[in-house]
């Protein structure tokens, strides 16, 4: 249900643009974001920072789209969003007592360091890969074919990845933490 609310902004962004035109589904996805937001911070009093940061980028990036009439800066939204996803998984991965992944999942699975680390360069480098593959499909295609691969081709290659590291995970989970692999 958590990954459904999370995804909330991008259905209405999709549902709109399918109904109206990208001008209206920046406006649906900037407001969503803030109500998105808004809900958070009513049920827990508290923030990420990459919260924070997204709603950041949607506000700036969806307000020069809107002010602009340019629906290339909201193209470029999932890029920015992506490869700040790839920096602090990356800048935990050499800075910092824990990674990225080791923060987030570290109460629920115990595993070695060097897994760690490998589990949290993987989602560095498919948030990279992700960000990339959107600029390739909002240069050489349709802003139709976009928005469809926005939503589904970004939400599919996700579902896979998560899918592929849990196999890899599997592999290690009986393992007991600071033993060799």
């Amino acid at each position: 249900m958590k990954l459904l609310f999370e995804f909330l902004p991008i259905i209405f962004f999709f549902l709109t643009y399918k109904f109206y035109d990208i001008y209206a589904a920046t406006l649906v996805a900037i407001v969503s974001t803030f109500a998105q937001v808004g809900v958070i911070w009513w049920r827990t009093k508290t923030l990420a920072k990459m919260q924070l940061a997204t709603l950041a980028i949607i506000v700036v990036f969806g307000g020069l789209t809107l002010i602009l009439h340019d629906e290339t800066f909201i193209k470029w939204k999932p890029t920015v969003v992506n490869w700040l996803f790839c920096a602090v998984f990356l800048f935990t991965q050499f800075f910092g007592a824990r990674t990225a992944i080791e923060h987030m999942l570290g109460s629920a699975v115990a595993l070695p360091a060097k897994i760690w680390r490998r589990l949290n360069l993987g989602w560095a480098l498919f948030f990279f890969a992700l960000g990339c593959a959107n600029l390739y499909v909002m240069t050489y295609f349709d802003s139709d074919t976009w928005v469809n691969f926005k939503l589904f081709g970004m939400l599919g290659l996700t579902v896979l990845f998560i899918i592929l590291q849990t196999l890899y995970l599997a592999r290690h989970l009986d393992n007991k933490p600071g033993q060799p692999q």
